[in-house]
């Protein structure tokens, strides 16, 4: 069973970045997209980022020209890289990838953006 792995989350101030990683265990063959959701307590998960198996990305509009997605197929691994950090980002983050037959979900990461 394929498993992903997050990494670079932590504590930020306002205004600062971050750059998410998220690795899988094995090669993923088949990917048709990969991507970012986040959830905070009481609120429903969203989809941050997605990229597709083209290089098309998609993202919520409270990100646009903060965050960028990118990923390296080749590694099964996908990136999200987070500027202008505000506090309203503050959530779990979780990557996943879909293919052809599965889904694949990592176990989130805590991103905190406070001073």
């Amino acid at each position: 069973q394929v498993q992903l792995v997050e990494s670079g989350g932590g504590l930020v101030q306002p205004g600062g970045s971050l750059r998410l990683a998220c690795v899988a265990s094995e090669k993923v063959s088949g990917v048709l997209a990969m991507g970012w959701h986040r959830q905070t307590a009481g609120k429903q998960r969203e989809l941050v980022a997605r990229v597709s198996i083209f290089g098309d990305t998609n993202y919520v509009d409270s990100v646009k020209g903060r965050f960028t997605i990118s990923r390296d197929l080749a590694k099964s691994t996908v990136y999200l890289q987070m500027n202008s950090l505000k506090p309203e980002d503050t959530a779990v983050y979780s990557c996943y990838i879909s293919t052809h037959s599965d889904y694949y979900w990592g176990q989130g990461i805590q991103v905190t953006v406070s001073s």
